[in-house]
């Protein structure tokens, strides 16, 4: 799929800023020294921006994400501003600086200007995970204000800065009080649980710059955040759970207890099944300015819901998936209610794996049994009905075949099991993808084989035939019809809108034609099957973002004409 200028992705000069709270150095001499403060004043945002100066109104305070304590700097650029913040702090001449801060989600800088020596600046991509960035600088004999900074990049996502630190001897300033020990958190809430985890959230403390987790009275989890997942428990088994909160002066109390119970049985169980005619829409965990959605906003026309994209770890074939700052939830277990609500709706929500930027090497039995756990894993965790295998820099079919038919075994019956190849891997029943496709047939929901960013390809008559048109989608799909794959295991995929996709973007009006020439045998171009295909399953868009940007005009058109079909 096309994620161009996807948030994780490093666009080119651009960055990001950002500094934490770490100790640091540190006098002339190199040594720290007992005078030495953090000279940044409200450094962790818990005052709104107050100290702080934003440029054209790009800066907020949130809620979360979070680093420490209950807020943190939200900085958006837009148009020809890149969402600068800034503070001028009070130093000591001929002293050094270390300039932190924690930062997360689009590119940013952190830098200090006016030192009278070296400016210093430094950066980091874009990271689903709070990241700390650091550099130092060393004051001029006349110098006493330095401004220090955040930035993000122009036309990039959002980025998140906390704990911000300008550690080193007090230039007359003072600096913020020193912490105390924080409240004790409120009861965790309960969120999505399965055979063997529980999901809880709580409310941030102020002061806190982190969390434990108590299960049953013993310590199990340290986390930043004011989320986690407990794992590693047994089926249909109730447990307490308690919450402290820490910062640098201790940890407080323990909240009151709330209970959690595992589900009684392992899998997935619950999944809803795939209704007979579907449509299928990929769901973008990232802003490439496409509308951002969250998974409740995803229009109720589409019956598949594919998250894009897990990530492949550093072991060979194993996934991890990672939520966006950038989509906008509050936590974690809200997502997984939200995966939750829509397959009350009866709709299935699967993770894809791959993508145009992504790829995961499965060429070995271990790399497939990674594989297989990994994604039974988050399954698991977060209550996904299955896999979309979107891999698009190769793959290895019989090693593929091994880990989705361990899968299989691990899921159950009620695994969904969806591919999106491109256009080239399925010319023929002997490319890898056709390969994999036809020996995991038994498991197969669908292939949506993506009909664009192609050219024109071959249809199953032999002939050329042009993206865009009634036959490209036709005398291709046929190749797969023809080819092995049962009729309710191909869908037509194509971009919601002109901006989905470098090429091959189709009306509405011709993607119905295209479901009618293969099902009905009716609006074919020149190229008409030599029989219909009824049971053909649907289509596919990239995607629901796209399509909200566009005014859902896809899914209005396609949505209910895949519906109605035979």
């Amino acid at each position: 799929m096309d994620r161009t200028t996807r948030a994780r992705r490093w666009l080119g000069a651009g960055l990001a800023l950002a500094v934490g709270t770490g100790l640091g150095l540190i006098g002339t001499t190199g040594t720290a020294q007992a005078a030495d403060v953090n000279v940044a004043k409200n450094a962790g945002f818990e005052s709104g921006l107050a100290n702080w100066t934003c440029t054209a109104g790009s800066g907020a305070t949130v809620s979360s994400p979070v680093h420490g304590g209950a807020s943190a700097l939200k900085a958006t650029p837009a148009g020809q501003d890149n969402a600068k913040c800034t503070q001028t702090v009070s130093v000591k001449p001929n002293s050094t600086y270390t300039l932190s801060a924690w930062v997360q989600g689009g590119y940013a800088y952190l830098g200090a200007s006016g030192t009278g020596t070296n400016d210093v600046s430094t950066w980091t991509p874009g990271t689903g995970n709070w990241t700390r960035l650091s550099t130092s600088f060393t004051t001029g004999a006349g110098t006493t204000s330095v401004t220090v900074y955040t930035h993000g990049w122009y036309g990039q996502a959002a980025y998140y800065a906390d704990d911000v630190s300008v550690f080193g001897p007090d230039g007359g300033g003072g600096s913020d009080p020193d912490p105390v020990v924080p409240a004790a958190p409120g009861a965790p809430a309960v969120g999505a649980v399965t055979s063997s985890s529980v999901a809880l959230s709580w409310g941030a403390v102020s002061g806190a710059t982190g969390y434990n987790v108590y299960r049953d009275g013993a310590k199990v989890l340290s986390v930043n955040g004011s989320s986690a997942t407990v794992t590693g428990l047994a089926a249909n088994t109730s447990y307490q759970f308690q919450v402290t909160a820490t910062n640098s002066a201790g940890e407080s109390a323990k909240s009151a207890a709330a209970t959690g119970k595992t589900s009684s049985t392992g899998g997935n169980p619950g999944n809803p099944a795939v209704p007979k005619h579907a449509l299928t829409g990929y769901w973008q965990n990232f802003n490439n300015g496409a509308t951002v959605q969250k998974l409740r906003d995803v229009q109720a026309q589409y019956d598949i819901i594919a998250v894009s994209f897990a990530d492949s770890t550093a072991t060979p074939g194993q996934i991890t998936f990672t939520l966006d700052p950038a989509v906008g939830y509050a936590s974690v277990a809200d997502f997984k209610a939200d995966i939750a609500a829509k397959k009350s709706a009866g709709k299935s929500v699967v993770v894809s794996v791959g993508g145009e930027k992504g790829n995961v090497t499965i060429n070995s039995d271990a790399s497939a049994t990674a594989f297989a756990n990994s994604a039974h894993a988050l399954m698991q965790e977060y209550g996904f009905s299955g896999v979309d295998i979107d891999l698009e820099h190769g793959i290895n079919a019989t090693y593929l075949t091994k880990a989705l038919r361990q899968l299989s075994q691990k899921a159950g019956s009620s695994l969904v099991l969806t591919m999106a190849p491109q256009t080239i891997d399925m010319q023929n029943t002997g490319t890898e993808y056709f390969k994999t496709a036809l020996a995991v047939k038994d498991i197969l929901t669908v292939v949506n084989m993506q009909y664009y960013n192609s050219g024109s390809m071959l249809g199953c008559d032999g002939r050329v035939y042009s993206q865009g048109s009634v036959d490209f989608l036709t005398a291709l799909a046929c190749i797969q019809l023809e080819g092995g794959l049962d009729a309710s295991q191909v869908g037509l995929g194509v971009p919601a809108s002109t901006r989905g996709a470098g090429s091959g973007y189709v009306d509405p009006s011709i993607v119905k034609n295209a479901l009618d020439c293969l099902a009905r045998g009716t609006n074919c171009g020149s190229f008409k099957p030599a029989k219909t295909y009824p049971a053909l399953r649907g289509a596919m868009t990239w995607s629901t973002n796209w399509d909200a940007t566009a005014g859902n005009a896809w899914s209005n058109a396609v949505g209910p004409h895949v519906h109605n079909l035979p």
